[in-house]
């Protein structure tokens, strides 16, 4: 038996989603699926707000007394002002996606990071004194950076088309770890895939429904060890991975992300571990179902 209003208590604790537009979330999805599996007293609904109104949904949320929400675009950013406090992490890629409700304390979190790191784990992938590279410098690739870094990566190149903009975003990285910006076009990043042992795209390039899309990647150049993974969810194996697994890599797609995220927010708010492989499955089912598949 799904969860339904009937089900929803005065007991009941309030758990959403916070963006503009909202309404294509996956988030409900994941979440109530978790909530349903692990039997507690919560709701997880999408919350919709207009970019003029994030201080009054904040404050609302707060004399609402939710327990939590995720915040997504285009409030990633600006909410931070809004916050009691933000995690370090947070903090330093510069967006939060978790808020944490104690006793009328918001507390500010990214776990993007986790979520982004959580299946390099199960790959059994350790960064530490490795060569990774990353396709594209926009705000997906903040978290990656940061979760990169802190694992102690020998070195992030930023494969890029605006060296320009990457640059900047690799200054406010560099107190932390070396970082290099080259143009993905360039020989000088050619010559660097012989070198890479993870290549990430973290760019919507192959994102559904555009599907031929694909950053430039020249994969006799990439070293032939190297994992490749893509942020994309959508479809589950972008042109960018089909090419990659065609030339023999190994391969990680966006899903683990997006659940792992979700499931790091999940155990915040509730101090419950979630069924990840749940949460995956419900991800795929859904996705299924947007596809008319």
């Amino acid at each position: 038996m799904g969860r339904g209003e009937a089900m929803i208590k005065g007991t009941t604790k309030n758990l959403g989603v916070m963006g503009w537009p909202i309404a294509h979330s996956l988030s409900p999805v994941l979440q109530n699926a978790a909530i349903e599996e692990a039997g507690i007293d919560y709701v997880y609904i999408s919350l919709p707000v207009p970019t003029e109104k994030l201080k009054e949904a904040v404050a609302g949320l707060r004399a609402m007394q939710f327990t939590g929400w995720n915040v997504t675009i285009p409030h990633k950013q600006a909410i931070m002002a809004e916050l009691d406090a933000v995690d370090e992490d947070a903090r330093i890629i510069g967006a939060v996606n978790t808020v944490v409700n104690r006793d009328g304390h918001l507390m500010g979190y990214n776990t993007d990071c986790i979520g982004f790191m959580q299946p390099l784990a199960q790959q059994g992938f350790s960064p530490k004194g490795k060569e990774a590279t990353i396709l594209g410098a926009g705000g997906a690739a903040r978290a990656v950076i940061w979760g990169l870094l802190r694992a102690k990566v020998r070195r992030i190149t930023l494969g890029v088309r605006n060296p320009a903009k990457a640059t900047r975003l690799a200054e406010e990285f560099a107190a932390y770890g070396e970082i290099q910006v080259l143009h993905w076009e360039d020989g000088a990043f050619l010559d660097h895939l012989a070198m890479t042992d993870l290549l990430v795209n973290t760019t919507p390039l192959g994102m559904y429904p555009h599907v031929e899309g694909m950053p430039p990647v020249d994969w006799t150049k990439l070293k032939k060890d190297a994992l490749v993974y893509d942020i994309i969810y959508t479809p589950e194996r972008t042109r960018f991975l089909s090419e990659a697994q065609e030339h023999g890599h190994a391969i990680i797609n966006g899903e683990g992300m997006l659940a792992g995220q979700g499931a790091a927010a999940f155990t915040l708010w509730t101090g419950v571990a979630p069924d990840l492989a749940l949460m995956k499955r419900a991800l795929r089912e859904e996705l299924a179902s947007r596809q008319g598949k």
